[in-house]
């Protein structure tokens, strides 16, 4: 796993943005004073879930209303499906999201 830094002013309220980090594009979301960094687009239709909202715990799809754990990425009750979660660490010089180093993909190529 890769730690890259997260470089951008959080607001203090909640809120759901695209970030784009190390060249790829995730939805960023503050909810309850915690930090949630997930995959961008929803499994479902593609849609992007940076555009959304959250609920109870759910990032909300703004295409068709399909719902994902911000702690676990699974998708809400008969979706059978999930999102990418990636952890967050605050540390003393900033916030850092895990990013997959590519280590499977290089194994496999």
């Amino acid at each position: 796993m890769k730690w890259v830094r997260l470089d951008i002013e959080l607001p203090k309220d909640d809120f759901v943005t695209m970030i784009k980090l190390d060249g790829k594009k995730l939805c960023l979301v503050k909810h309850q004073n915690k930090l949630h960094v997930l995959q961008n687009s929803c499994p479902h239709a593609g849609g992007l879930l940076s555009g959304g909202w959250c609920k109870s715990g759910n990032i909300i799809c703004p295409i068709h209303r399909y719902e994902y754990n911000l702690e676990t990425g699974k998708g809400a009750a008969g979706q059978n499906d999930y999102i990418d979660v990636y952890p967050t660490e605050e540390r003393e010089d900033g916030i850092y999201v895990g990013l997959p180093d590519g280590f499977w993909k290089r194994l496999f190529s």
